[in-house]
Order: structure tokens, then C-alpha cells, then sequence
């Protein structure tokens, strides 16, 4: 039996260091919660000598009751002739006050000779006098052997004896780092191989992706005898970013049926990785495997068709199992499988023969050849549906809208101001809003006429909004289409809308984003 594997979570120290990656202080206490409720073993909350927001965090932290998962500070082995006792680094790591102290050290000659510039000894030394130091004031060491993989194959003697220097301290585990990103997964597994036969301990695997290679060298290095991972959710971090967490875990649970120290809720995979970009801010990855929107998306009629009949044929886990679900996707591509299931999904039920079916798919054949898309706009689908199947009904009427722009010399802004006139069961309201451009100017203008009938309409927010020129040769004649993404707060949708006139297409989205949540309302 294998031993259970460690999962060990860098995300708010390595992950951090990622282009446009922040977190603020209480959105780093808010990961925590999320990870220990996930069964994450083992939280590096930061660089303890780095900055205070880094070391207040470790006193904060301590306000949580975490069930599971124990905190890590993270550091360096001291600088070369001083005492660790000494080193302001080392002492940060006792003042940081967390059961665990993460300390990274040179395996690398290279690194030893021209970047730490001093003796292979006094690098050896450096490793050994703090792991031991560390572990006299109580504290477990993980030990990161930067650059392990390039070092062991420039000197696989002295690589070795880095790490015996950092076992024999008394390291709880090595951890091997790819630290440029660079290694190839057979090296991996043949290295970390060698080495597990060498040293006889516990050994870890921490990956960047800068080959692209970082989720497979995880998956090789646990293979070959690791039972430590090192990663980051959502793959965040420095450059290309670190090993990501989310499908390291799906992958060693559903394909190498792996045990872990905890009970993994898997089911909740895909909110952890939603919750956590929202905590960062940063827009989820629709590729992501497992948990990313197109993770289980299905276009092609054939493998639609195979999905109906037997989920398996065309999806390699069911969707639900990490907490995702199945999209079909639409386009002029589709055949009647595609816009059956599609329906089907939107609780209408309705079959293969109906001719509600080909009427869907003959008008969608017809505004796609009018430059619509609806792959990416479940909503405005939805709403077409709602139309042929005779079931759409008009909230309110539109009488007229009209956008002015104001120019102010000297100024880098522009003023937009809208005004909209709408009816609603036969009251008419007319109201005027301003925004930083036509678009924004229009939405506000929009709700606000319609949020005295209808006051849900107050929580939908415009998210996203692009344009594309779908003939661009035809110069300002051109059909330009334009996809809003709107959100309420609980869910997201997006519709689409297309025009000779960008201002027209995007009030077609608008129009349709507000039904849509009205849609939705109603059928609750």
C-alpha cells in the first residue's frame, strides 16, 4: 500500500508572486478557510521576512479554528557565515510562530558558486545549522531543495549531499524543486527514483509549469516514490505559474487512485477553484481541466450524439464528480443531438422528432448566418428557444433610447448620457443616466427605468463586454457583434447582439440580459 500523499498548498506565498496576483489581508484568511475545509494538509501562508503584511497574517491566522490543515512559514537557510541565530530570515521564521517552517537551500553548484557566492561546504553547513536550529526551537522543517532537478544532473554527488545534509538535521520531508520549470517528466521520474533509493526518507515534488510540464512532473515524481505535492490552486504563480493543485488532486484521486490525509470533498473541486480566482480577482480559466467551463463542453454533433446515449464516449469522468456539470455547445455546426440536449438542459422537454427541435436549430442556422453566435451566449440560446416554443413574453416594450456623448476640451474623460422610454403594462417610464461610455451609460439607464416594476433587476451587474468586426473589409459598414456577460450575484449568463451600428448591438444584448434575468425570476 502506498503511503497517503501529503498535499501541501503555496498558493498565498508562490502563488502570490504571480503576475496580477494580490490577495489582501483578509482575503489570505479567507483562502485558509477554504483550503482546510477542502482537507489540505499543510498552508504556507507566506515569506516570513518578506513584508509585515506577511507576518501579521501569521498572527491572525491564529484566530481561525482550523480543523485539518497546519500552517507553514516559509524562508532560507541563513546567509553564509552568520548563525542562525543571528539571521534576521531565521529569526522571522520563530517570530511568524507557525508549527511549520519551510526553508528553501541550494542544491545547485551553480547557485552555490556564482549566486550564493561561497564554498560547497559552507552551503552544506548553511542547510544542516538551520534545519537543526529550526527544529531545537520545536519547529517541523520541510526542506525545499531549490533547483534540486538541474543541480543532480550537473552533480549528482553534491545534490545528494544536500539533502543528507538536510535529513540528517532533521527535515520531516525533502522536498525536490523543479525550480525553473524546465525538467522533463521522465527525468522526473528517474531522478526522484534514484534519489528515493539513496536517501530512504520522505521525499516531496514542487513544479513550475515553464515547460508546460508542471501538473505531469508532479503526477511522475509521486509515481516514482514521493508522497508530498507542492502546488498552487489555479496554478498561480511566478512566470508560467506553479504545479496546479486542482488537477494534481482530481488526477491522483480519479486516475492513480491515491489515498490522501484527509477525506477529499471532490464534489467541491470546481467551487474551490471558482472561490478562490473570485478572492483573487482574476477571471477562471475555461480550459481548465476538470473544473474549467469547457471542461466537459461538447460541440461536435457525433460526440454530442454519444454523450446522450453514453456519457462515457466522449467524457472521461462524470462531470459531477468534481462538482462541474456538461455544456453542449451551439453553432451552425449543430446537429438535432446538440439542440435536443441543449433544450433538454433547459428543462423543456421535448424529443428528437418534435418539430420544435428542427425549428430551433432552421433559426439558428438563420441568425448565425447574420453574424450571431450563440456558443458562448447560453442566454440569448436560451431566449430563442423560449420564442419558437412560443413561450417568450415581452415584459416591456422599448419606445426609444438615445445616447449623447459630450467632448470636454482638456479633459482625458468623455461623458456619456443616455436616455431610455420604456412601457410596462401600458405605464410609461422615462429615465436619463450617465456613464463613463455609451455602453455603461445605456445599461444604467436601462435598469433604472425598469427597477420601479421589476426591483430584482437592481442586483444584475454588466461583468464583461466584447466586440468583434465580422467583416472588417466593409470599413464602417461593417457588422460589428458584440457578447455582454452579466451576473446577478449568484449566477452569470451572456447574450448576444449584432449590428451594422455597435451602439444597436449592444442594446440587443442589453435588452436580452434583463429579460433573460427576468426569465429566470419568474420561473423560480
Amino acid at each position: 500500500m502506498s503511503a497517503p500523499v501529503t498535499l501541501y498548498d503555496t498558493t498565498l506565498r508562490d502563488g502570490a508572486q504571480g503576475k496580477g496576483i494580490s490577495f489582501s489581508p483578509a482575503g489570505k484568511l479567507q483562502v485558509v478557510k477554504l483550503l482546510d475545509e477542502f482537507g489540505i494538509d499543510m498552508i504556507e501562508g507566506g515569506y516570513a521576512a518578506s513584508n509585515p503584511k506577511d507576518l501579521a497574517f501569521f498572527e491572525d491566522v491564529k484566530a481561525l479554528n482550523l480543523q485539518h490543515a497546519r500552517i507553514a512559514a516559509f524562508g532560507s537557510t541563513r546567509r553564509a557565515k552568520i548563525s542562525p541565530a543571528d539571521d534576521h530570515g531565521c529569526q522571522a521564521l520563530l517570530k511568524a510562530d507557525t508549527p511549520i517552517c519551510t526553508i528553501f537551500g541550494k542544491s545547485w553548484t551553480l547557485h552555490v558558486e556564482e549566486v550564493l557566492r561561497t564554498t560547497r561546504d559552507e552551503n552544506l553547513a548553511m542547510i544542516a545549522e538551520t534545519v537543526d536550529w529550526l527544529r531545537q526551537h520545536d519547529k517541523e522543517v520541510v526542506y525545499d531543495a531549490e533547483h534540486f532537478f538541474d543541480g543532480y544532473m550537473a552533480d549528482p554527488d553534491y545534490a545528494l549531499a544536500s539533502l543528507t545534509a538536510a535529513r540528517d538535521a532533521g527535515a520531516s520531508v525533502l522536498v525536490l524543486c523543479d525550480t525553473n520549470g524546465g525538467v522533463m517528466p521522465h527525468e522526473v521520474f528517474r531522478i526522484t527514483q534514484e534519489v528515493k533509493a539513496a536517501m530512504g526518507c520522505e521525499l516531496g515534488i514542487h513544479a513550475h509549469n515553464d515547460g508546460g510540464c508542471g501538473l505531469a512532473n508532479s503526477l511522475e515524481a509521486i509515481r516514482a516514490g514521493a508522497n508530498h505535492v507542492q502546488g498552487t490552486i489555479n496554478g498561480y504563480g511566478e512566470r508560467c505559474g506553479n504545479a496546479d493543485l486542482i488537477p494534481v488532486v482530481a488526477n491522483l484521486s480519479f486516475k492513480m487512485k491515491r489515498a490522501f490525509a484527509a477525506s477529499l470533498p471532490l464534489a467541491k473541486l470546481s467551487d474551490l477553484s471558482r472561490n478562490i480566482d473570485e478572492i483573487a480577482n482574476q477571471r477562471p480559466n475555461p480550459k481548465s481541466p476538470y473544473v474549467g467551463e469547457h471542461a466537459f463542453a461538447h460541440k461536435a454533433g457525433m460526440h454530442v450524439d454519444g454523450v446522450r446515449k453514453n456519457a462515457s464516449s466522449f467524457e472521461h469522468i462524470p462531470p459531477a464528480a468534481v462538482g462541474n456539470g456538461r455544456h453542449i455547445l451551439i453553432s451552425e455546426l449543430s446537429g438535432t443531438s446538440n439542440v435536443l440536449l441543449k433544450i433538454l438542459d433547459m428543462g423543456v422537454q421535448v424529443d428528437k422528432t418534435s418539430p420544435e427541435v428542427r425549428e430551433v436549430l432552421n433559426e439558428l442556422e438563420r441568425l448565425e448566418k447574420d453574424g450571431y453566435e450563440f456558443e458562448g451566449a447560453d442566454a440569448s440560446f436560451y431566449m430563442l428557444v423560449q420564442k419558437v416554443l412560443k413561450n417568450h413574453r415581452s415584459f416591456f416594450d422599448v419606445l426609444g433610447y438615445r445616447i449623447i456623448n459630450e467632448f470636454r476640451a482638456g479633459e482625458k474623460d468623455q461623458l456619456a448620457e443616455a436616455s431610455v422610454k420604456i412601457t410596462v403594462d401600458g405605464e410609461t417610464e422615462y429615465t436619463v443616466a450617465e456613464g463613463d461610455g455609451p455602453v455603461a451609460a445605456l445599461d444604467l439607464a436601462l435598469r433604472k427605468a425598469l427597477a420601479r416594476f421589476f426591483p430584482v433587476i437592481n442586483e444584475v451587474k454588466l461583468t464583461d463586454f466584447r466586440v468583434r468586426i465580422l467583416d472588417p473589409e466593409q470599413s464602417t459598414l461593417a457588422k460589428t457583434r458584440v457578447l455582454i456577460e452579466s451576473t446577478d450575484g449568484k449566477r452569470t449568463w451572456n447574450t448576444t447582439g449584432v449590428s451594422e451600428n455597435l451602439i444597436d448591438a449592444s442594446w440587443e444584448a442589453l435588452v436580452e440580459s434583463v429579460e433573460y434575468k427576468l426569465f429566470l425570476e419568474e420561473s423560480i
